[in-house]
């Protein structure tokens, strides 16, 4: 196999990663505008953490994959999960709620709640 039809297979990999993240994002999204706590970390109720730990793990280990095949193929990492981990972990007790911050996350995405 040439060196040109391995790194075309790869990025053909990593676009269909790409979408595949995007939606496991958009459904945490939604979910978190429709009023669930703990998809950015700015709770400190357990239960509400251990509920959405699956699905932040899930997407931390797909955002990692995908910087892995983007510094194969020489791209910068991957926007969409650099934003999302900048977005988690503590806020200012005056910070917009969870479900506020998704909500405009899903504008910002172009996507309705």
């Amino acid at each position: 196999m040439s060196r040109a039809d391995r790194l075309e297979r790869l990025d053909g990999r990593r676009e269909e990663l790409e979408a595949e993240y995007r939606l496991a994002l958009l459904d945490a999204l939604r979910k978190t505008a429709a009023g669930s706590w703990g998809l950015f970390g700015h709770t400190k109720d357990r239960a509400m953490q251990a509920k959405w730990a699956p699905v932040v793990t899930d997407l931390c280990d797909r955002g990692a994959e995908i910087d892995q095949l983007r510094d194969q193929l020489g791209l910068e990492p991957f926007a969409l999960h650099e934003d999302f981990e900048a977005s988690r972990g503590p806020v200012r007790s005056n910070a917009p709620g969870e479900p506020k911050q998704a909500k405009a996350w899903l504008e910002q995405l172009g996507e309705d709640i």
